[in-house]
């Protein structure tokens, strides 16, 4: 039986091959699975990363260069005659800053030794008066004795004379004999009395002695002052550094205690306020990379020295007092001592108050 167009048109459209989709659909249906594997592998990274460089280190940028800023000030006061330095000068530990007017405690020092050899004078002589003194008692004590013993001995005829009879004894003999007893005891009085006073008048020349050493070490303290006075006209450095905030200058009358300048030493170091929230794994020891805003291009090494014990606003002029009126929590900050590992470059410039980024690895 013939078949007709229509039956032999879809017998042909049956019998047809089926074809692939073309690779544009293809590329289509990937794209989710691309897109997430690359989203898949940029969080690796992105954790990776983070878990090797910014996990492991805590960084603050409110941190300064610190270190010991001594101020120079007078001991004595005067009127400035030479100075010696200049601004941002370096000096040594004994190095002459500047001098005040020396006369006034050149005069004083004279007046001061004029008083010491006054008062050695009177000590030698109190101790030739202590010499004569002893030698009166001395001499009080050989006529006590021959004394003592004459009145013995008269005493001794007395009582001789007393136990014989009368008739044996004439009146005129035992009046003679009596009188000289009395005569030796009276004279033996006095030489104790005189005995006495010489001993008297050796501790009043003792007495003499030590005021008159008391006297010549005042005489001598004062010189020692007068002499430290002359030497505070010339203040020296305490220390190295570096001159800074001079505020004197020839012609200035100056005052004790008033401040002159201030030498910038050259240790120094980091002090850096991190938050309380970045100290649970931080300590002593641990490496820090330091970088200055001044020297962006240079890294620094160093290491934490030690962590404060007490954060920045309980030692400040007026501490905050959370018991009085309405309480609102601060993430506070603790200082952390950062130390240069070894010398600093000498090629920079680093003074106390210049801003630094520290960043220690505490993990």
């Amino acid at each position: 039986m013939a078949q007709t167009p229509s039956e032999t048109a879809a017998q042909s459209d049956t019998e047809k091959p089926i074809l692939p989709p073309p690779p544009r659909r293809r590329r289509l249906r990937r794209r989710p699975l691309l897109i997430a594997i690359a989203a898949v592998i940029v969080l690796a990274a992105v954790i990776s990363y983070y878990i090797a460089f910014i996990a492991p280190y805590e960084s603050t940028d409110d941190a300064f260069i610190d270190g010991y800023v001594t101020l120079v000030s007078s001991r004595v006061p005067g009127q400035v005659v030479r100075l010696l330095v200049r601004d941002n000068q370096a000096v040594r530990q004994g190095e002459v800053l500047l001098e005040l007017d020396p006369r006034d405690y050149d005069a004083s020092l004279a007046q001061a030794r004029a008083e010491l050899a006054a008062a050695r004078a009177a000590q030698a002589q109190s101790l030739a008066q202590l010499s004569v003194s002893e030698a009166r008692v001395a001499q009080a004590q050989a006529t006590e004795t021959a004394v003592e013993a004459d009145a013995e001995r008269a005493s001794n005829d007395l009582r001789r004379y007393q136990s014989v009879e009368s008739r044996a004894v004439s009146k005129t003999a035992f009046d003679q004999i009596s009188a000289a007893a009395r005569s030796t005891a009276a004279q033996l009085r006095a030489a104790r009395s005189d005995l006495a006073g010489a001993r008297a008048g050796v501790t009043l020349s003792r007495a003499g002695v030590a005021s008159a050493a008391a006297a010549g070490e005042l005489a001598e303290a004062k010189v020692r002052q007068a002499s430290l006075n002359l030497s505070y006209t010339r203040i020296v450095a305490p220390v190295d550094g570096r001159v800074t905030a001079r505020t004197v200058d020839t012609g200035n009358y100056v005052q004790p205690g008033q401040g002159l300048l201030a030498l910038v030493p050259q240790h120094v170091w980091v002090t850096a306020n991190f938050k309380e929230t970045q100290l649970k794994d931080m300590r002593p020891g641990q490496p820090a990379d330091l970088r200055l805003d001044a020297y962006p291009d240079r890294a620094l090494k160093g290491h934490v020295d030690s962590l404060q014990a007490g954060t920045g606003a309980r030692f400040s002029l007026l501490p905050p007092e959370n018991a009085v009126g309405n309480y609102v929590k601060v993430v506070q900050r603790v200082p952390v001592k950062i130390v240069f590992d070894g010398a600093l470059p000498a090629d920079l410039d680093i003074a106390p108050g210049m801003s630094v980024v520290p960043t220690v690895k505490v993990r």
